[in-house]
């Protein structure tokens, strides 16, 4: 008894002080915590057999081994594990006793093993082992290993062990899954690509184009005996921008997700480097629609042993590349536009300034003149100091390498207020509403190349142009046909499958799907006929050409550079 009122009577005394110390700590003020989730809960979306599953959140769980102390108030909405009595909350504690595991909505220190719910914490202590929802940690330390649903780390430092096992986020918007099941089940083909914030005006179109493939294959019957397909649908975008890291951890979900077999995307080639690797490690394949960045798959850039490091080829596209779409757009510029000089400014992104960089070589090769080249960081909301730079410089044309998303649109408004009568050209990145609602009406002028067939061009595209209105309320995305012809290629792939399929066995499904897909020859489908090369590129390598007009992207001119 003696010794327990003395423990009691320290623990009183330690939560005195800890109550003082946490009404001084600026740092670690308790914010209210985000809706809770549950895990496997799902709502029906819009469209047709769209089922959007929210992302698994760990909610004030509290873990094994805790000892109970007397007198405590439970965490509400908590459910203790057996045998456990939850901690106490708001409160900070500098020597907690001996085996107590404390579980705090608020505070912490050193050595605590907290569990905690809508907190901000600016620099977490050594040895804290924080598990938290909807937290953002500006800086944890060495020795921290976080498990996190919703959050983001802007600075992880040595020692972390994320819970996805690549990094520091988790996938924070809702999966979008489509289709049916089999009478065994379904096969699933997964989806990577931005569809939230500024990306989302290029991103969910595209996925459209998935979705629209697997629908109709399955309106056809089981793609093998027992089975019909689903589409595994994730956003990597983190506040409203593609994001490499979140597309590696989607991807981890997806090589986690037994019934997935392929992958269609990434979107973005800055999000590619971070996915290629991974995928391959996990054999793999996936499609993009729209990745064009040339060192991605040609070994003479000598990059490729870093994306492929198993030696297999795992990543396909079915779009050209920037090797060939930058020099396509110099000569637009100098042949078909005839303006002789150009301020060349780029995103800083491997897509943005690969193709800058490509733009710039053919131009000067063409006899054009490079007033100045310059890299703007993403986010760059402010043009005032660039925009008199150029117009100092005196070009007759301003070239962009980057994506809508990290501020071109602000840019052209910026831009055309300053330097009337000078067009923008940019690349594929730029094709996009979300540049004409940034832009507004100093869109207009604005030219773009998009490294994909104009789909209406083609006669064999007009059913899938109706098909996708009359689904989807709205006309296809510059990538719509690319991810419907992906998705394509990957459906034939699984049916050629056939007697090789073998239930439960998603090592030597996956590598019977990849084999198919890499021997794909003359597909006949909506952008053509599509071959893929020894480094899984297309052979169908198509520019086409777009201006806004009257407030909308419309099609100019497309120039083939190889295919059927």
């Amino acid at each position: 008894m003696k010794s327990f009122s003395k423990a009691g009577s320290l623990l009183v005394a330690v939560l005195m002080l800890s109550m003082v110390l946490a009404a001084c700590d600026n740092n670690t003020t308790a914010t209210p915590a985000p809706a809770a989730v549950a895990t496997g809960t799902s709502m029906v979306a819009a469209a047709t057999n769209t089922t959007v599953m929210a992302a698994a959140t760990m909610m004030a769980t509290p873990m094994m081994g805790m000892t109970p102390m007397m007198g405590m108030t439970p965490m509400m909405g908590m459910t203790p594990m057996m045998g456990m009595t939850p901690m106490m909350t708001g409160t900070m504690m500098s020597t907690p006793m001996m085996g107590m595991t404390p579980m705090m909505t608020g505070t912490m220190m050193m050595g605590m093993t907290p569990m905690m719910t809508g907190t901000m914490m600016s620099t977490p202590m050594m040895g804290m082992t924080p598990m938290m929802t909807g937290t953002m940690m500006s800086t944890p330390m060495m020795g921290m290993t976080p498990m996190m649903t919703g959050t983001m780390m802007s600075t992880p430092m040595m020692g972390m062990t994320p819970m996805t096992g690549t990094g520091m986020m988790t996938p924070t918007a809702a999966a979008v899954v489509a289709g049916e099941k089999g009478s065994k089940g379904v096969i699933r083909i997964a989806v990577d690509l931005p569809t939230s914030g500024a990306d989302a005006s290029i991103g969910v179109p595209t996925r459209n184009g998935v979705q629209l493939a697997i629908e109709q294959a399955n309106a056809k019957g089981e793609i093998v005996p027992g089975y019909k397909l689903e589409m595994y649908a994730l956003d990597d975008a983190v506040n409203g921008v593609h994001n490499p890291q979140q597309g590696a951890n989607n991807a981890q979900a997806f090589i986690a997700d037994s019934q997935v077999v392929a992958m269609v995307g990434p979107f973005n080639s800055n999000v590619a480097r971070a996915i290629m690797p991974i995928m391959n490690d996990a054999n793999l394949a996936h499609i993009s629609p729209s990745n064009t960045n040339e060192k991605l798959t040609k070994p003479e850039f000598g990059e490729t042993g870093t994306y492929r490091p198993n030696g297999t080829i795992t990543y396909f596209r079915v779009c050209t590349t920037d090797d060939i779409q930058g020099p396509a757009l110099a000569d637009y510029a100098i042949t078909k536009l005839n303006l002789k000089s150009v301020y060349i400014l780029d995103d800083q992104e491997a897509y943005g300034k690969g193709l800058a960089d490509n733009f710039e070589k053919e131009y000067k090769a063409k006899g054009g003149t490079v007033v100045g080249h310059d890299g703007i960081p993403k986010g760059t909301t402010d043009y005032s100091t660039i925009v008199p730079k150029i117009a100092a410089a005196s070009p007759a044309l301003v070239f962009y390498g980057g994506t809508t998303s990290n501020g071109v649109g602000l840019f052209r408004k910026q831009m055309k207020d300053k330097m009337a009568g000078v067009p923008l050209l940019g690349g594929d990145g730029i094709q996009d509403d979300q540049f004409l609602k940034d832009a507004g009406d100093n869109a207009n002028g604005g030219i773009a190349s998009v490294a994909a067939v104009n789909a209406e061009s083609l006669p064999d595209a007009k059913q899938f142009l109706a098909d996708y209105e009359k689904k989807f309320g709205a006309k296809v995305g510059a990538y719509s046909a690319n991810a419907y012809e992906a998705a394509n290629i990957i459906i034939a792939a699984i049916k050629a499958s056939g007697s090789k399929w073998k239930d439960g066995d998603q090592v030597s499904n996956r590598e019977t799907v990849r084999a198919a897909i890499a021997a794909t020859k003359d597909f006949k489908g909506v952008i053509g006929n599509t071959s893929f090369d020894a480094n899984g590129d297309t052979t169908n390598k198509i520019i086409s050409f777009y201006q806004v007009k009257g407030g909308a992207w419309t099609f100019l001119d497309q120039t083939r550079f190889g295919g059927q």
